[in-house]
């Protein structure tokens, strides 16, 4: 059976697991939300010993931490950084809406770790007390803050933007070996002038790098830090230098140039950096959306659809229809998209839920900041080496298309006319020839006057003159 040690806060005695490193705040927590089972993410509490870690240290400058104790709340909080103590984290995502009950957890358990180090008894807060020490001049109302913007910017800079450029590299690539690859274009599901196969990957991979240029603008957004306002944004009980020495420390310890919030009144009251931040997250997403269902129905068949292009065979795709390969990493991609696109609907919510001098829904915005960072850098990154990468382009059914498309009489427009033109399609429909056989048949043009009209490269690129 599990052992308990008794622990006291402002509201009396509490029984914490013996082997805890949290104390009676995190208890209480615990016990008071069990909603999902959902913690914060590893990103979130690394970045939160960071903050902590900053904040010793910026206190140590200032002389208001003696060395001792800031050297072991030091390494405590670089074990935090670590995962060592992830475990001692329990608190659910859906818990007081300013994130104090895991500020507190971070605070005990850099506490008690930091006691163990300098040969006290956890539970003590002696030598080192988890508000007057580990949270000196610091307040959950702007340290909850500042880690979902410390942790969103460096997840972004560190997994997202690098998945970006290699999916964007991959799509690059094929839309260089495919520039001589003609096939027919479609737009409203219908077909259309002809394109090369490796201009439609261009687009797509310029999807990607405008997504790569929002992902730097969401990461942007997320700079400026809320440390230093303590509980409403006056900065009560902190030294007027202590924000700018922690948060210099913040970026030494990131690479990222964190800065100051301007208005600290804003930076807590509000959370609309990362609202915007998310913003950007969405719209990356709506394009993995074009793209994955693009590749998907270009692969689609391989008797009765487009089939233009191979997918990558990476497994069986159905439980009763032998041979059958689905276009699975499309599918897994587009569900990506959807979630994020969901998440935003929640991001969105809670940056409107300020009240006064704080927002109440930091803990759920910060899950749903990260996870969606999470899952397009993963989907990318998957996405690209198990799809695009194997893609092998399909290039007599391509021409195939091309060579039977109507839309092709559109060329010859300037030179018979629009009407003549369409007359010329609709007789190729009824009759199943080409636009090219029923103009010969007419005699609206000569052959070689077709021959130059109905070159499909010439098409593929605008008009000279």
């Amino acid at each position: 059976m599990a052992t308990t040690r008794t622990e006291r806060d402002s509201l009396g005695e509490v029984p914490v697991p013996s082997g805890a490193l949290y104390g009676a705040q995190t208890q209480r927590a615990v016990d008071n939300f069990p909603i999902s089972g959902k913690r914060f993410p590893r990103r979130f509490l690394q970045s939160l010993g960071i903050v902590k870690k900053s904040c010793a240290l910026a206190n140590e400058d200032l002389g208001l931490l003696d060395t001792a104790r800031a050297e072991w709340i030091i390494a405590a909080c670089e074990e935090v950084i670590d995962g060592t103590w992830d475990d001692h984290f329990p608190i659910d995502i859906f818990q007081t809406g300013s994130g104090t009950s895991t500020n507190m957890n971070a605070n005990e358990v850099i506490s008690n770790r930091a006691i163990q180090f300098m040969g006290g008894t956890v539970g003590t807060k002696e030598p080192v007390h988890p508000n007057d020490h580990v949270n000196m001049g610091q307040s959950s109302n702007d340290v909850i803050p500042t880690a979902i913007h410390v942790s969103g910017a460096v997840a972004i800079a560190e997994d997202l933007i690098p998945a970006l450029q290699h999916f964007h590299d991959a799509l690059d690539a094929k839309a260089q070996a495919y520039d001589g690859i003609y096939k027919s274009g479609r737009t409203h599901l219908m077909d259309a002038t002809p394109i090369r196969l490796g201009q439609e990957f261009s687009g797509y991979a310029a999807q990607v790098a405008h997504g790569i240029r929002r992902a730097q603008a969401a990461r942007d957004a997320l700079l400026e830090l809320a440390l230093g306002g303590t509980a409403v944004g006056t900065g009560i009980n902190r030294p007027a230098a202590f924000p700018a020495k922690a948060i210099a420390h913040v970026s030494h310890e990131t690479g990222l140039p964190f800065v100051e919030a301007p208005n600290h009144f804003e930076a807590q009251a509000a959370r609309d950096g990362v609202v915007e931040a998310h913003g950007q997250l969405k719209t990356i997403a709506a394009s993995f959306t074009k793209i994955a269902n693009d590749i998907r129905w270009l692969g689609s068949g391989p008797r009765t659809g487009f089939y233009e292009i191979r997918l990558p065979e990476i497994q069986p795709g159905s439980s009763i229809m032998p041979g059958k390969v689905n276009p699975v990493m499309s599918e897994m991609l587009t569900m990506v998209a959807a979630q994020v696109m969901g998440n935003d609907v929640a991001v969105n919510f809670g940056g409107a839920g300020g009240n006064f001098e704080l927002n109440v829904y930091l803990p759920m915005m910060a899950l749903n900041l990260l996870e969606s960072v999470q899952l397009l850098a993963n989907g990318a990154r998957t996405f690209t080496d198990r799809c695009v990468v194997g893609i092998q382009a399909n290039e007599e059914i391509c021409q195939a298309s091309v060579e039977r498309n109507l839309a092709i009489c559109t060329s010859l427009a300037p030179v018979i006319g629009y009407d003549a033109a369409a007359g010329l399609s609709k007789k190729a429909f009824k009759t199943g020839q080409s636009i090219r056989e029923v103009a010969l048949e007419q005699g609206v043009l000569s052959a070689e006057q077709l021959d130059r009209l109905l070159d499909f490269h010439a098409m593929t690129v605008p008009s000279e003159g």
